[in-house]
């Protein structure tokens, strides 16, 4: 075996593992409209060892950023910060990572949702214009 079907072999493992199929293969194949296997191809074309063995992690990150920008979205919060400056960054913030927290410990995205919006509406009720 060379080195080059040796690396194949290493990269394999990694994609084939069972985190990098529950997180990453299937949802990933099913979003692109693809197979697991056009899905795995591609990623080893497109990535190194190193970038795969990182890839878990950083998705991870990746997949808090992007609920965190969607809850920034959701809850309006450019328009209360930067557009009208009823609140501080700070507060926008305060508010999107509390509820972006209480989905990641389980709670559903709906209810979460609704929950920052009352919590932003009672903040807001709660602003002192002088």
């Amino acid at each position: 075996m060379d080195n080059k079907a040796k690396l194949n072999l290493m990269k394999k493992r990694v994609i084939r593992s069972f985190k990098w199929q529950e997180d990453i293969i299937i949802p990933f194949s099913r979003e692109f409209g693809c197979t697991t296997e056009e899905l795995e191809d591609l990623f080893m074309d497109l990535l190194d060892m190193s970038s795969l063995e990182a890839l878990h992690g950083t998705l991870e990150i990746a997949n808090q950023k992007c609920l965190l920008e969607r809850l920034d979205a959701d809850l309006r919060l450019p328009w209360y910060v930067d557009t009208l400056e009823l609140l501080s960054v700070e507060q926008g913030d305060e508010i999107k990572n509390k509820v972006a927290d209480e989905i990641i410990g389980g709670k559903s995205y709906d209810i979460a949702l609704d929950d920052g919006r009352k919590e932003l509406f009672n903040l807001l009720k709660n602003i002192n214009i002088n």
